[in-house]
């Protein structure tokens, strides 16, 4: 039996400002905007090439807006996602290495496979983590 993760529920203050950083910002697909009966909203966005969305909603659930942390997208090439996050007005940190001795600000000549990471938050302050993974075993 497969077990898919196919949504994750990120909470927010302000949907259509939440909308607006993931559709608008990060290029992600809106997949269902829907107004809900007391007035508040939900909103599903998935990433480009992702089996897993997310729901942005105000009051969906328990946790407080910008409360998420440890989400994590992967890409293949972490330099190049880095450049287009910056071109497309997203606010990250710099690429970062870890390894054996902790956290470091990565060099042009590192190999970013499964160890090179940038850091960036949405407007509430979710917490999101990118990953470069080239090569699985």
């Amino acid at each position: 039996m497969n077990w898919t993760l196919e949504v994750v529920v990120v909470p927010v203050a302000d949907v259509p400002r939440a909308v607006a950083f993931y559709a608008d910002r990060l290029g992600w697909s809106l997949d269902h905007h829907t107004p809900l009966p007391d007035g508040r909203a939900m909103a599903q966005l998935t990433p480009p090439g992702s089996g897993c969305s997310i729901v942005v909603s105000d009051g969906l659930t328990e946790m407080p807006p910008g409360s998420l942390r440890g989400l994590q997208l992967v890409v293949n090439d972490l330099r190049a996602a880095h450049a287009e996050l910056l071109e497309r007005g997203v606010e990250t940190g710099d690429i970062v290495v870890y390894g054996r001795t902790g956290q470091r600000p990565s060099d042009l000549g590192d190999d970013l496979n499964n160890v090179g990471f940038l850091h960036f938050t949405d407007p509430d302050g979710n917490a999101w983590a990118v990953q470069q993974i080239t090569d699985r075993p």
